[in-house]
């Protein structure tokens, strides 16, 4: 049998999963038990707090997130009452989604953990560290390498 040197934990993909997963998990216990959100519903959430009234493909644009769990997570976000869904009038097909003021109140609340929660995270590396990461992470998330099969 040959000897594989492909070594999985160097790999980039699989590198910036595990430590997505790392950095996420105190703060997905957050809103998991405080809110009952999954991930989608926060993204969500936080999109509508930021920007005011969306519909669910601007959101999926800025997200990135297919529009079946865009759907899934304004439905249960509504069911909730955190969000409200008002139809476009030139076009039917089109719904615009606001956050109320319950909605208002739980992002208000969520973003200020998120940003205690950033800050903590960021204590592991200096400043010049943390922006460096931020900058590379940026333009990794702007990369959309093709043709390399």
């Amino acid at each position: 049998m040959e000897t594989d040197n492909f070594d999985l934990q160097d790999f980039l993909p699989y590198l910036l999963n595990q430590a997505a997963e790392a950095s996420s998990l105190e703060f997905q216990k957050y809103y998991k038990n405080r809110y009952g959100m999954l991930r989608t519903e926060w993204r969500v959430l936080f999109h509508l707090g930021l920007y005011g009234q969306l519909t669910a493909s601007e959101i999926g644009q800025r997200a990135r997130m297919h529009k079946t769990k865009i759907s899934r997570a304004v439905h249960r976000l509504t069911e909730r009452r955190f969000v409200t869904r008002r139809r476009d009038e030139d076009d039917r097909r089109v719904e615009h989604l606001a956050l109320t003021r319950q909605g208002l109140a739980a992002y208000a609340e969520l973003r200020d953990v998120a940003q205690r929660y950033d800050a903590e995270l960021l204590n592991a590396l200096d400043p010049a560290e943390a922006e460096l990461l931020r900058r590379v992470l940026r333009k990794l998330s702007e990369a959309r390498p093709g043709g390399f099969t």
